[in-house]
């Protein structure tokens, strides 16, 4: 008697099929990949991703990445190709068709469209002399492993495959346009992700927002200035260049001789500060460390550029 698999069990067994899969895949990838990416940089148009079924869903995923790291991409239902969207398909595109046997008839439309107009199409499939490898240009072929579903029909191994090279291709390309993180934020100005990509610079008050004071600017006209702006601070400039910083702790310390003194009399020297192309994460990250609210911005000169406050991390949804 055998004892019964726990579902732990399963998912180790499936977890390493899928695994060793990888690996081969890793270890066998042979320089077509670099005749395909170079193939797809040199696109003037999009690459335009199919297949059917759970492919079609991995082909869909493929795109969305492409487009999202800077290259301009879209998925192409095969079946909707057949009723009118080939026309989304033009000369100036290539073509990804996705299809583990590559005998899926579905494609046979959007091959003869690519023939028909010298389109540059791409197989990925686990069959290098299947009807669709031989019509392609370029074949990245997914490595002759076992799906993990127990039964060696469900797609798994396949469409995991399937969809590490599709990352790869994106990775590769991306990284060889010099796709930045700057680049990344243009795509993805919404959610948590955009947020943590923000720089200060997008969200830093400037101008007449700023509390700013002079050295000898007295401290009844100082404390004015910092109850109007609202920030709890004042910025002590000399020649656009900040010299200083008056917070509450400062008007605390000096409560006995305050309202005789000065703003450089009273301002701390020297107070922390962040550059406006930093990432607003990183300012958030400073105010944690330092138990403070609000970050001066200066260029590399020590000009005062802007201030940014711990309510505006919040409300860009970085805290």
């Amino acid at each position: 008697m055998t004892d019964t698999p726990t579902p732990t069990d399963i998912a180790r067994d499936v977890l390493t099929i899928e695994r060793d899969a990888l690996d081969l895949m890793r270890d066998t990838l042979s320089e077509t990949f670099d005749t395909v990416v170079d193939r797809l940089l040199e696109v003037p148009g999009r690459v335009i991703v199919s297949g059917m079924g759970k492919s079609g869903h991995v082909a869909a995923k493929i795109a969305a990445t492409f487009a999202s790291t800077g290259t301009p991409a879209q998925y192409v239902h095969p079946g909707e190709a057949s009723h009118g969207d080939l026309g989304m398909v033009t000369r100036q595109d290539a073509v990804i068709l996705i299809s583990n046997s590559g005998e899926t008839r579905e494609l046979a439309d959007i091959i003869a469209h690519c023939a028909r107009f010298s389109i540059p199409l791409v197989a990925i499939t686990k069959k290098p002399d299947s009807a669709l490898a031989r019509q392609a240009d370029h074949v990245l072929t997914l490595p002759d492993a076992p799906e993990a579903c127990g039964i060696g029909m469900a797609p798994t191994t396949s469409t995991t495959c399937t969809m590490a090279m599709g990352d790869a291709l994106a990775v590769a390309m991306m990284k060889l346009r010099g796709f930045e993180r700057e680049n990344f934020l243009t795509f993805h100005p919404g959610g948590t992700l955009g947020a943590q990509l923000l720089k200060v610079s997008a969200v830093m008050h400037t101008g007449d927002a700023l509390p700013t004071v002079l050295p000898d600017t007295p401290m009844s006209e100082t404390l004015i200035e910092m109850t109007a702006k609202g920030f709890g601070v004042a910025a002590l400039v000399e020649d656009g260049r900040l010299t200083g910083i008056i917070t509450d702790g400062d008007l605390r310390r000096n409560l006995d001789s305050l309202m005789s003194r000065s703003a450089g009399e009273v301002a701390t020297r020297d107070p922390r500060t962040i550059a406006p192309e930093a990432l607003l994460i990183e300012a958030l990250g400073v105010m944690n460390t330092n138990k403070i609210s609000a970050l001066f911005a200066v260029d590399d000169t020590g000009q005062l550029r802007g201030l940014v406050h711990i309510h505006d991390a919040l409300r860009a949804g970085v805290a």
